[in-house]
């Protein structure tokens, strides 16, 4: 029986979602070039729920579905009343409510067949809600309610900062959305399919993935980053810093890819983004450093950038606390996620590979009393 470490390269599952070739990024057959250029984060949830791309009457209904499931039950805004927003981790605090979040859905009872697209309506709205609502009251600050008026990004970025939102800020943040929509089989992705293949319910397969994107080798690398930006600090410390940590073999977060080995093809996007952003908030070394580390990782060690790497400076110009970054890629990843649980509830099988024992054998049991 011969074994694949990681699974690097297994291909365990068919899909008509993400593809992934050529080092060209794309969404149900829709490159990720144009959906950034012409479409918004709405319309490519609707494109990977219903692998079509919607017309303007769908995408209205749509939207107004989104916006009358943004409001949470009142139950959850009193536990997050009784937890120390303030020091428990953010990603602890989503991972409990979205699984909290479950038990109150008015269609819990159901089994996973019945009202699947109404429970992905539910999550992928109020996943946002809370987020703002956790952030907000940490602060000794009231949840914001959204605006109907407001795109997803938009209202987003109104209920976590209670004011009218820059629109550089907003198209940003709907690109950045995109970006981190669906990525294929990663980690997280494939821990919601695992976990659905037992035919558990769309609340238990998202909150399996938030606890797989919680990880900084996944979705916690963008914050990271920022650390990592935070230590270096000004822009003729990045040369040293970069060499002494390659001297003592210490990872530089944000670099390389499983997938892509000539750079990923998100990344420059969010490198565009982080530019604009940093210079029109007075904070360009932030994005100067990152230029300086992305060249000197490629030229001496091959990595090129990754789709979490620039997402730190952009986020950060944007005023967003870092420890929201993670949770952030999984409101984003929820659409990919929910996406990915609906095609396998479709085509189900239980996933269950078997392992390779490498154990002692025949071993004989000595009695307790002769040990």
């Amino acid at each position: 029986m011969s074994t694949v470490k990681g699974l690097e390269g297994v291909i365990v599952a068919e899909s008509n979602i993400t593809s992934i070739i050529d080092n060209k990024l794309s969404y149900v057959g829709y490159s990720i070039d144009d959906l950034i250029k012409y479409s918004n984060f709405e319309e490519v949830v609707y494109l990977l729920w219903y692998k079509c791309l919607p017309n303007k009457s769908e995408l209205t209904d749509f939207k107004e579905q989104l916006f009358q499931e943004m409001e949470l039950p009142e139950e959850i805004y009193t536990h997050l009343q009784y937890m120390d927003l303030e020091k428990i981790q953010p990603m602890s605090i989503l991972r409990s409510m979205i699984s909290l979040l479950g038990a109150y859905d008015p269609d819990d009872a159901l089994t996973y067949k019945d009202a699947q697209m109404e429970k992905a309506l539910r999550l992928q709205a109020r996943i946002a809600t809370v987020i703002t609502s956790f952030s907000r009251m940490r602060q000794g600050k009231e949840p914001i309610k959204p605006k109907k008026e407001y795109s997803y990004a938009e209202n987003f970025l109104y209920m976590l900062k209670g004011e009218p939102v820059d629109p550089l800020e907003v198209e940003a943040f709907d690109q950045a959305l995109i970006l981190h929509a669906d990525h294929e089989l990663n980690a997280s992705t494939f821990t919601a399919r695992v976990c659905v293949a037992t035919l558990s319910d769309l609340y238990s397969g998202l909150t399996a993935a938030i606890g797989a994107l919680k990880g900084e080798l996944h979705g916690g690398a963008n914050e990271q980053v920022i650390k990592m930006l935070m230590e270096i600090g000004e822009v003729d410390q990045t040369l040293p810093f970069l060499k002494e940590k390659i001297i003592n073999k210490e990872k530089i977060m944000g670099m390389g890819h499983r997938v892509y080995k000539t750079g990923d093809p998100r990344a420059k996007y969010l490198k565009a983004m982080s530019k604009k952003l940093t210079k029109r908030a007075g904070q360009e070394k932030w994005h100067q450093i990152s230029e300086i580390i992305e060249d000197y990782m490629k030229k001496e060690k091959g990595l090129p950038a990754n789709v979490d790497f620039y997402s730190a400076s952009t986020y950060h110009s944007m005023g967003i606390d870092h420890d929201l970054f993670t949770p952030i890629f999984a409101m984003s990843r929820t659409s990919g996620w929910i996406a990915h649980m609906l095609e396998q509830y479709d085509n189900n099988r239980l996933i269950r590979p078997r392992a390779n024992y490498i154990g002692p054998q025949d071993l004989v049991y000595t009695p307790i009393s002769d040990r």
